[in-house]
């Protein structure tokens, strides 16, 4: 009798190549970063703002209902851009008195939103790159156990068949999790074009 046709391997030479590509497009210093973009831990104030020293503004926020709640807005990505320039113009042009420190206040609160956003973010990129190099591990062995199945002297369909299935699924999960990945290895930048681009608006609006 024949033996069965030796399967997935083409499927577990995808797995392979894929999390290879993802671990050379990653910075040597930050072994569990999948992105092809680089890794930028942090944005410094410094980096973002050329406005006042936040030093007393720093946590203030938080304490005022109606600055909180436009933070939360601005920082929120569904809102468009164009949306939140208005609605920091049209905040400040009511705090004629103290608009710097509304300012101040104001960007610390987008500043620090947006930080916890993009460290969550990444945080949860890493975590999805340990878990795909754990479940490419998986796949191998279990290929591995698949063709010794397949190589017996008197091999078990059923058996074949049911690990066959599985490893179908572990792959396709493993291919979704990538397309995934790529996806949201956008998403830090996306975050730091939006901090940049409301820091502009915010000190626009201080200086009108």
């Amino acid at each position: 009798m024949s033996k069965p046709i030796r399967i997935f391997l083409p499927l577990v030479g995808f797995v392979v190549f894929a999390l290879a590509g993802t671990a050379l497009a990653a910075d040597p210093r930050y072994p569990d970063w999948p992105c092809a973009q680089a890794k930028v831990p942090e944005v410094s104030v410094a980096a973002v703002w050329a406005g006042p020293a936040l030093d007393d503004a720093t946590g203030k926020w938080k304490d005022d209902a109606e600055t909180s709640a436009l933070v939360a807005r601005l920082s929120a990505r569904r809102t468009p851009i164009e949306d939140a320039e208005a609605q920091i113009s049209k905040y400040l042009a009511s705090k004629p008195a103290n608009k710097s420190e509304a300012g101040k206040e104001l960007f610390a609160g987008v500043f620090e939103t947006l930080n916890e956003q993009r460290s969550s973010v990444m945080s949860g990129l890493e975590r999805t790159m340990r878990k795909q190099r754990a479940a490419a591990e998986k796949i191998r062995e279990d290929t591995a156990t698949l063709h010794g199945l397949q190589d017996a002297a008197s091999p078990d369909q059923t058996k074949i068949n049911a690990l066959a299935d599985q490893l179908g699924w572990q792959t396709r999960i493993f291919e979704d999790r990538s397309k995934v990945v790529r996806f949201v290895c956008d998403v830090p930048n996306a975050i730091d074009q939006r901090l940049f681009a409301l820091s502009r608006a915010i000190q626009q609006g201080m200086e009108d």
